[in-house]
């Protein structure tokens, strides 16, 4: 187990649940962060929360809906850093609707959300990775980025093919040094949820912070072994299916 104190962590989605969790847990071990979302007003709240943790936070309000925010937050994050260690793909968004009610322009909507920003957003952080002594990727994916749901179509689509570039991506830098995690859980406790599966008892849902934890546990083990993919399912739920 090695320390994190100082490095740099950019994470997408950070104003509100796994985000938030995972921002918050790498600020207790001292990283700097660089937290994304559309919800400017998320991002300063959480600025607020940490500010006695004598860490920088940047705050980085961009859309990744625009085709252009990837190149935009990497940018920004070197220029205020000059440097990036830790590449945290979190930001999604859902859509609970059967494919014969799919619109394309939602279809195209979450596909650039879910899988095309966190596609690019590791295109263009690669080059500072590179120069970084414990140069991580981790994308959260989801239970569906290996099973199907009904009416989760284009949700399922674009979470497999966030799991399948991040199987090859893992392999093209594998020269690199840089490692590549997938963490892919079932029914954790945000806002997606109560859209997707609101069949769901709340109580038995996965805590955001429990997310989290296993993120930090991933950054700072970093022996011989290394992880691919950890798959994480609801306690409630019945084991190997």
């Amino acid at each position: 187990m090695v320390s994190i104190k100082g490095k740099v962590a950019l994470i997408t989605g950070a104003s509100r649940g796994i985000g938030k969790a995972i921002s918050k847990a790498l600020a207790q071990e001292g990283v700097n962060l660089a937290i994304n979302s559309r919800a400017e007003e998320g991002l300063l709240i959480l600025k607020n929360e940490l500010k006695d943790l004598g860490i920088d936070i940047l705050i980085c309000p961009f859309d990744l809906r625009d085709s252009k925010a990837p190149k935009l937050i990497i940018d920004k994050v070197i220029e205020h850093f000059g440097r990036l260690d830790i590449l945290i793909n979190n930001a999604g968004i859902a859509l609970s609707k059967s494919i014969m009610e799919t619109t394309e322009e939602e279809w195209d909507e979450i596909m650039t959300v879910n899988a095309k920003a966190p596609f690019f957003l590791c295109k263009y952080a690669i080059p500072y990775l590179k120069k970084s002594d414990m140069p991580t990727i981790i994308n959260i994916s989801s239970v569906v980025g290996t099973k199907g749901y009904v009416n989760q179509g284009a949700y399922t689509a674009s979470k497999h093919a966030l799991t399948g570039f991040t199987k090859v991506l893992a392999q093209e830098i594998h020269e690199d040094g840089i490692r590549v995690h997938i963490i892919a859980p079932g029914g954790v406790a945000t806002d997606l949820v109560t859209i997707m599966r609101p069949d769901i008892d709340p109580a038995t849902l996965i805590k955001p912070e429990e997310i989290a934890n296993i993120v930090i546990f991933l950054l700072k083990f970093r022996g011989n072994a290394v992880i691919d993919e950890i798959n994480v399912r609801r306690e409630k739920n019945t084991p190997w299916r």
